[in-house]
């Protein structure tokens, strides 16, 4: 392609309407597209970084905020400390204003005082001076510059005494006078326009100001006129007393109440560290007391130092630690002797039970030539024989768990095994209730470190207390697993639970309705059996219920073992609470999920 073919086609590409006759122009084009390109970039990178700056400044406030919020929420002596600071500083603040205030009236008081004084010795001097002159009409600007020569010298006399009012600057005013718009010897601009008013109206008035003096300096002033009789017609005084002097000791007084205010902030900051120090003190150690003796330490005492409230609060604990003591021992030695009876009940009955199960055993064998009544007898008795099988082991089982020698034997299995053993198990059940148990877990295998056994014993007494309570209704059971746990829900559609009875259901030998058949033939030690195995794993068994609902019961389990679960993958509470179906209605609310299958199999093996 040739270079002129290469400036006809770059413009229509980067729209610049019709193409250029040569290379060089299009090569200009590209060159400047480019630079506008790079100017975006850097624009749109400093305007990220800026954004970036942004966030990062707000979340770094946010978390000193945040720091800051911790240390006041833990720290009572730095509440207090901070609470009685910013209390005096209040006080302190209103007390210098008002003092400042009082200070500052009586200054500006003293000083219009001596400056009336000093404007009627010095009216006396210009009605005695223009008294005596013979004035001409072309000799009052003179004879006015003499005068206020001499209020001049009044000044510096003033100035020199102690109790006068100090220096002042004169101005005296005459406004019309023959064939002229007036005379002003002195600074006019140092006369406010409204006390002039005030003075030609015949009245002796004064006022505080910023004026500008005869050096051309700013500053406040107090600025009396007064009207004067004499040959002039007209003539107006004013005396300028500056306040340099007032405010010079207002400042002192200021700089000294502020340093007398810091002082004592510090003085007070450090007395309130040490009372909050003397009342924490004792606080603290009996919170590490506390939190040993919680951790069993119960030999722990605060020491008690004289006989204040701290002391009393020290002997008061103290008293209460022994007490509390006392009752755990005697609950540990009553839990311990509670323990050994069952379990030497539970051993000393294996012996004449092996013994009547062998002899039932043999009736049982030659049922068949017995009379009827002494048949059903003989079968009844079998029952009974292994439901009492089932209640001493479950009481070896549970005074294990309350020995605190109960033993995991976990390996990595895949959780399907233990939920299809307890579902096989439970199924005879199931049919005879005419219970229908489904069954919803995933496609993928998951894979736990579990004790099987106990699972599936957790399971198994899920399950049957389901059917016992679901009223011929279907029983679900779910299995959900993530990355560090896996949960299995076994929810029905039966009765109920009332609230509060979540927790009463894990009692031993609790019961919902004593009334109620229990199909399964259970001795009540199930679930509290299966919460202890579940705690065993580091788990939870949750239950959830509400009168004509149904209930559901939640196990949550690790993946590996000594991990401990934090959040379940299934909800305890289903999401929209379903309505009661009648006892007839064979209807199932639809079961989400990668498989779900009716548990049908293993009927005739269970």
């Amino acid at each position: 392609m040739s270079e002129s073919e290469t400036g006809s086609q770059v413009p229509h590409s980067v729209g610049y309407g019709s193409a250029p006759t040569d290379g060089v122009r299009g090569r200009g084009l590209l060159r400047t597209a480019a630079r506008r390109t790079a100017q975006v970039r850097r624009s749109n990178r400093l305007n990220s970084l800026r954004s970036n700056g942004i966030r990062g400044l707000t979340r770094a406030l946010s978390n000193a905020l945040a720091y800051l919020g911790r240390i006041w929420r833990r720290s009572l002596q730095l509440r207090v400390v901070t609470s009685t600071l910013a209390l005096s500083l209040a006080v302190m603040l209103m007390l210098g204003f008002v003092l400042t205030s009082q200070i500052a009236n009586q200054l500006l008081d003293a000083k219009l005082n001596a400056g009336k004084e000093e404007t009627a010795r010095a009216k006396q001097t210009v009605e005695r001076i223009l008294g005596s002159a013979d004035l001409q009409s072309d000799g009052v600007d003179a004879s006015l510059r003499s005068v206020r020569s001499n209020l001049t010298t009044l000044s510096s006399d003033s100035g020199q005494a102690t109790s006068g009012a100090g220096n002042f600057d004169p101005v005296l005013i005459v406004p019309h006078l023959e064939g002229r718009s007036g005379v002003v010897v002195g600074a006019e601009s140092e006369v406010p326009d409204t006390l002039q008013s005030f003075v030609r109206a015949g009245q002796t008035s004064y006022q505080y100001a910023t004026v500008t003096d005869s050096a051309g300096r700013y500053g406040k002033s107090l600025v009396i006129g007064t009207p004067i009789q004499s040959s002039v017609q007209g003539l107006e005084m004013y005396l300028v007393f500056p306040l340099t002097q007032e405010e010079n000791t207002l400042s002192l007084v200021r700089s000294t109440l502020l340093t007398g205010g810091v002082v004592l902030l510090v003085l007070l900051a450090a007395i309130s560290l040490l009372v909050a120090r003397q009342v924490v003190l004792p606080v603290r150690s009996a919170a590490r007391i506390a939190v040993r003796f919680a951790d069993g330490r119960l030999k722990e005492r605060m020491p008690v130092r004289g006989e204040d409230d701290m002391a009393r609060l020290a002997m008061s604990f103290n008293d209460m630690a022994e007490s509390l003591s006392r009752q755990i021992t005697q609950l540990e030695e009553f839990g311990n002797l509670q323990r050994q009876f069952t379990s030497d009940v539970s051993h000393e009955l294996r012996t004449p039970l092996t013994t009547v199960r062998m002899a039932a055993d043999m009736i049982h064998d030659s049922a068949d030539d017995l009379d009827p009544s002494l048949k059903r007898t003989t079968e009844l008795m079998v029952t009974e024989l292994d439901r009492f099988e089932i209640l001493l082991a479950e009481l070896l089982e549970i005074s294990r768990h309350d020995a605190g020698v109960a033993e995991l034997h976990s390996e990595q299995v895949d959780v399907d095994v233990p939920i299809n053993a307890a579902v096989s198990t439970v199924q005879r059940l199931a049919d005879e209730a005419g219970t229908e148990v489904i069954v919803d877990v995933p496609d993928d295998p998951v894979i736990a470190d579990v004790d099987a056994r106990r699972v599936e014993r957790i399971l198994r007494n899920l399950l049957a207390n389901a059917v016992d309570h679901s009223e011929g209704k279907p029983v679900i059971l779910t299995m959900r697993a993530d990355a560090d746990a896996v949960a299995i829900t076994v929810r029905d559609y039966g009765v109920g639970l009332r609230p509060g009875e979540e927790k009463l259901v894990f009692n031993r030998f609790w019961r919902s309705d004593p009334s109620r058949v229990r199909r399964s033939g259970g001795t009540g030690l199930g679930l509290a059996i299966s919460i202890e195995d579940a705690r065993l794993h580091h788990g939870r068994l949750e239950a959830w219920g509400e009168p004509g609902n149904g209930a559901c019961f939640r196990l949550t389990l690790p993946l590996r073992r000594g991990y401990k679960v934090l959040v379940s993958p299934l909800p305890l509470k289903p999401v929209r609470p379903r309505t009661p179906r009648p006892a007839g209605d064979a209807a199932v609310p639809e079961v989400s999920g990668a498989r779900s299958e009716v548990a049908r199999e293993g009927a005739d093996d269970a």
